[in-house]
């Protein structure tokens, strides 16, 4: 065994906490991002620097070009952002992202004989996105279990979700604790040409409500 970990950066706040929380767990992080269309691409720069912050061993940003199939208002420009909170699950959800990111994570870290993956994923504080869920991770985790070489010879895959059980309040304060510099990170969904945050989608409302909860300023950026 060893302490290789592929830790999937996005840029947000919650995926830099899940990273602090493997470096504290003493894991030998590769960064892994992914410039995919996204509306909201101004979060690779910051996925860049949080990953220089936080000192990783390697960090990949790979280049998936999901506006081929659109489907969602972060890669369909056509769609517009809500500026509103809506029911059930809402055009920001890319679909199957989550199951695409993991995937590729999962073959990285086969190759680099790693055997856990973090995600930050949450299922306290979000937009109702299915694939942020518990069920989705136990699911995905026995899937890289029984579909890779490693996993059938026992090498067992673990999903980190360190994350997953926290409001963002508590995984605000979590990464203030471990140094996390949020001002590094970037949350919302709909940034003007200069990477501000528009205020208003369900990211930045919930991101603004986790700083005020969580008494710390919030070094957002706004429009």
């Amino acid at each position: 065994m060893n302490n290789k970990a592929v830790v999937l950066i996005s840029g947000g706040l919650d995926s830099a906490t899940a990273l602090a929380i493997a470096n504290q767990q003493g894991f030998e992080c590769y960064g892994l991002s992914f410039d995919y269309g996204q509306r909201h691409a101004c979060e690779l720069a910051s996925a860049r620097n949080v990953a220089m912050h936080a000192g990783v061993t390697e960090h990949k940003i790979i280049h998936l070009d999901l506006t081929q199939i659109g489907g969602s208002a972060l890669t369909d420009k056509s769609i517009a952002v809500p500026d509103k909170p809506s029911d059930g699950i809402p055009v920001t959800y890319v679909p199957a992202r989550n199951t695409i990111f993991l995937s590729i994570a999962l073959g990285w870290a086969e190759v680099l004989s790693a055997q856990d993956l973090f995600i930050g994923v949450n299922a306290v504080d979000y937009s109702g996105y299915p694939d942020c869920r518990p069920e989705f991770i136990q699911a995905f985790e026995k899937l890289a279990n029984l579909a890779t070489k490693k996993g059938v010879q026992g090498e067992r895959f673990t999903v980190h979700t360190p994350l997953i059980q926290l409001s963002k309040a508590d995984i605000i304060k979590k990464g203030s604790d471990l140094g996390v510099d949020y001002a590094l990170t970037v949350s919302c969904y709909d940034p003007d040409e200069k990477g501000h945050a528009c205020g208003r989608c369900d990211s930045c409302r919930i991101r603004a409500q986790g700083f005020k909860e969580a008494g710390i300023a919030d070094p957002t950026k706004y429009q």
